[in-house]
């Protein structure tokens, strides 16, 4: 089917985090927002019809997760969308992608030991490691317009200190929108190797990825000292029916991941709404939903691009290679980064995420997830508060 993904739907009065609680991030209710990442726009059919078909069934009792139909979309997915094979006996379910990993720092670390990664990062992940009184170690990656640079020698350096037990990655990045080819994936995993240091990687954008660049999951290039978590809920926006799931190729460690799971945490027994949309998502309904959904996306952020060439060039920005993330560098505003929101929100009316939730005072982070006529309001929006 055909999806209009110009059209607009109020989610105001839906208990939207981004819509309806918008003040708590922003100060204010009466601005127009891009900050929370999900999108505005609909789910897939076949989910809609999932889900309404199993709501005709009046008992919502407990669910499981470990059967075929579960495990085999996935499977198939990897197969249809990466072009990769997956063991189903790799999977497990987990409520989120952030729950899973800070099970795997609790169970592959001590306290006091440390866990590395690259920044600017997605805000959940100091929580998730400082909360469980672990040590952030960051290594600087730079953004799209500084060419995505990996610095080797100081990732090297930081995974040979002995306190290091952990690098976590995202990939695709947010919020720079880096897709890490299979090559630079091999230098890490042989890195992390020769350290010992265990990989967990979030790919939970994995399906948001703009031509040329290819994702690759981890488990193509090792199945060793490795977890990989993901979920449909970014790309077929579905967070608020929970899910995600685990590739966890060592039966040890999935041995030990599952006891965390039912026996200490008692959160084995799955949504059934978040089961059955993740299974619709992974049909060929939602693959011709995906094939629209990017598409779109990839216009969205070229249409930022030529906005702010046109009428900000003092905000540069790169498109990014994924993610329905646009990371600005606002650095030539000559701004700080409070005054600049400060700006944005009481002059421009917009809510637009400040770079230094994720560790770089110097961007910006924009959720272009939604109808262009939404984008071309916030961009207006963005330039009246930078004028004033």
């Amino acid at each position: 089917m055909q999806y209009d993904f110009d059209h607009i739907i109020d989610r105001k009065g839906t208990y939207s985090t981004q819509w309806d609680y918008i003040a708590d991030r922003f100060g204010r209710d009466d601005i127009l927002p891009f900050s929370i990442s999900d999108t505005d726009f609909p789910v897939p059919q076949a989910v809609q019809t999932a889900l309404t078909k199993r709501m005709q069934h009046p008992i919502y009792g407990y669910t499981r997760w470990n059967h075929a139909d579960y495990k085999n979309s996935i499977v198939e997915w990897f197969k249809r969308r990466d072009q990769v094979t997956i063991d189903p006996d790799w999977i497990c379910y987990s409520p989120s992608v952030v729950w899973s990993i800070g099970t795997m720092i609790r169970l592959k670390s001590l306290p006091g030991e440390a866990v590395a990664t690259f920044t600017p990062m997605y805000d959940a992940f100091y929580g998730v490691i400082e909360q469980n009184n672990r040590l952030l170690v960051p290594v600087r990656l730079a953004a799209a317009d500084a060419g995505y640079e990996v610095d080797w020698d100081s990732l090297e350096t930081v995974l040979a200190q002995p306190q290091v037990k952990i690098f976590l990655l995202t990939n695709p990045h947010n919020p720079t929108g880096k897709v890490f080819t299979k090559a630079e994936l091999t230098r890490l995993t042989a890195l992390a190797q020769q350290y010992g240091v265990f990989i967990i990687s979030d790919d939970i954008h994995k399906d948001i990825v703009y031509g040329p660049a290819k994702y690759t999951p981890l488990t193509e290039i090792t199945q060793t000292n490795m977890m990989l978590a993901c979920s449909a809920t970014k790309s077929f926006n579905t967070p608020g029916l929970g899910g995600a799931y685990l590739l966890l190729p060592d039966a040890e460690l999935r041995e030990a991941y599952l006891r965390e799971l039912k026996a200490k945490n008692a959160l084995s027994s799955a949504s059934i709404f978040g089961i059955t949309a993740q299974m619709a998502c992974y049909s060929n309904d939602g693959a011709e939903y995906l094939d629209q959904l990017v598409p779109y996306l990839q216009a969205n952020l070229q249409y930022v691009k030529q906005f702010l060439a046109e009428k900000l060039p003092a905000i540069r920005f790169t498109v990014p290679e994924g993610t329905y993330l646009a990371w600005l560098n606002v650095t030539d505003l000559n701004l700080a980064s409070d005054q600049l929101q400060d700006q944005l929100v009481n002059t421009g009316h917009v809510g637009i995420m400040a770079g230094a939730t994720y560790g770089d005072a110097h961007y910006l982070r924009m959720n272009i997830a939604c109808p262009r006529a939404k984008l071309e309001e916030g961009l207006a929006r963005l330039l009246k508060g930078v004028d004033a």
